[in-house]
């Protein structure tokens, strides 16, 4: 049981309803994870743009995104990501058999590249005070400069919201 309360449309205020309309018109629905953070709009909002900034189509795909997402979220053992980000990895052009190999480490199934980012995220998640300098030069030969800095922002920002989630029992939206 989610140990927050949820902020429901018609109890959004003129900060909040135009960043549910956004989610709604994109994904299908408001996460719950927005609804609670919903009680201060400050943080939804800030928090709302970022996701935005980092999980938007660039160089990088928003499927490779969302196999990093999976991986850090599956380390963290985060059921509400896992639910909400292999529906988008699927939609985003994942395959099953991608996801399943992401939420369980095995690499078996992607090209060096997607290793790598997917891997970065791994790393990120639990040793980034001691990633080995041969990841780093690994990295750098799949990425940019500017594409490390997305995808480690997208380990980063997964990392808080599984802790978020995790700690306030946040329900699976369905």
């Amino acid at each position: 049981m989610a140990r927050l309360t949820k902020v429901a449309d018609d109890q959004a205020g003129p900060d909040v309803a135009p960043i549910y309309d956004r989610m709604r018109k994109a994904r299908g629905n408001v996460p719950n994870m927005f609804r609670t953070m919903a009680h201060r709009p400050e943080i939804l909002k800030t928090m709302a743009a970022h996701f935005a900034a980092v999980m938007t189509e660039t160089t990088l795909t928003v499927r490779l995104k969302e196999l990093v997402v999976l991986r850090v979220s599956a380390l963290n053992c985060t059921d509400y990501c896992i639910a909400s980000h292999t529906k988008l990895a699927l939609a985003n052009g994942a395959t099953k058999d991608e996801v399943d190999a992401a939420l369980r480490g095995d690499y078996s199934k992607f090209s060096p590249r997607d290793v790598a980012a997917i891997r970065w995220g791994e790393r990120v998640t639990n040793e980034s005070n001691s990633i080995p300098e041969a990841e780093v030069v690994e990295l750098k030969k799949h990425f940019t400069d500017g594409e490390i800095v997305e995808l480690t922002a997208c380990a980063g920002i997964f990392n808080y919201f599984n802790r978020f989630n995790n700690a306030l029992k946040m329900e699976i939206t369905t």
